[in-house]
């Protein structure tokens, strides 16, 4: 393993491979609060002021308000191992007090909904606490305390982790039918576009699919799926995922990871697969005229495949 001691702020590395591709995104993150108090500011909290005046000019502050929430968006899916939470050295320091760290891949509820990694008792004024996280994977960090009549005061949010392999830009994409240029693989390209020129569609069909090969059998941790941002959401809309070595019925007969009753438009959800073992990741919507669009899939496992011999692979190369 490779380790840095010199701490940089937002994402950097932590504990990680040689092979593992490693950045530093203080330029590139995007960070949001649920209000702002005065000029105390959400990019505040990444300005790597961590122990300087910590006052208004360096800490960030929401209102007074229910369940304040503070969001950053790292742009890619990371595994994050730790992170840093400079309280302000002032009389407030409690407007920490009670903070839930969550880290995922959801928009829902602000991001208040991901899984949690820390929940913050107190930080004494001024000081650094530091909050590990263990590898979880996730798009956004997000800082909120639940409660009514709450404050969210940070001085320094540092995030240090890696870039989490996507493991379907390597897969080969193919779909029951291509409505135009709709083909399959658009939906591993890595582009957001969420348009036609970025997503896949099949025709009208009965019971169309989408499916993934990633050649080897991984354990599937989770899948994140992005919805096209126009007229028609809907076309994800009771979606089944599923994750399996069989191509019996096109890969439909795998096993459920998850069923998507909806995505609104343009958003990404990430559903948890618990570790399922398969070569294929299918997504299927059951049912007589219906069309499948999607216009990202992004697959995350354990990173090295399973070395044992399957006989679906050897019968279905």
């Amino acid at each position: 393993d490779v380790t840095l001691s010199c701490p940089l702020t937002l994402l950097t590395l932590s504990s990680v491979s040689v092979s593992d591709p490693v950045f530093f995104l203080f330029l590139r993150a995007a960070v949001i609060q649920s209000s702002t108090f005065a000029g105390w500011f959400a990019e505040k909290a990444i300005d790597s002021n961590r122990g300087f005046q910590q006052l208004n000019t360096t800490c960030t502050s929401t209102l007074n308000e229910s369940n304040p929430w503070w969001r950053l968006d790292l742009l890619d899916v990371y595994r994050v191992s730790e992170v840093v939470i400079t309280s302000r050295n002032d009389s407030y320091a409690e407007q920490i007090n009670g903070a839930e760290i969550r880290i995922g891949n959801s928009l829902e509820n602000n991001g208040s909904n991901n899984p949690i990694c820390a929940v913050i008792s107190t930080i004494p004024a001024g000081e650094s606490y530091n909050f590990t996280c263990n590898g979880m994977v996730g798009h956004y960090v997000i800082i909120h305390i639940p409660g009514d009549w709450k404050i969210l005061s940070l001085c320094e949010v540092e995030v240090y982790g890696y870039l989490a392999e996507n493991l379907a830009v390597v897969g080969a994409a193919i779909q029951s039918s291509t409505s135009e240029d709709w083909i399959a693989e658009k939906a591993i390209d890595r582009g957001l576009q969420q348009l036609y020129a970025g997503c896949s569609s099949t025709l009208s069909e009965t019971n169309p699919w989408w499916r993934l090969d990633l050649h080897h059998i991984y354990r599937v941790n989770r899948v994140v799926v992005t919805n096209r941002n126009d007229c028609c959401a809907e076309r994800i809309n009771g979606a089944e995922i599923r994750i399996g070595n069989s191509l019996e019925n096109n890969g439909s007969n795998n096993p459920i990871c998850a069923v998507i009753p909806a995505i609104p438009a343009g958003e990404s959800y990430s559903y948890s697969c618990g570790g399922m073992e398969g070569r294929y990741v299918n997504l299927i919507i059951p049912g007589d005229m219906k069309t499948l669009t999607l216009c990202e899939v992004k697959v995350y496992g354990e990173g090295k495949p399973i070395d044992r011999c399957d006989s679906a692979l050897v019968s279905n190369p």
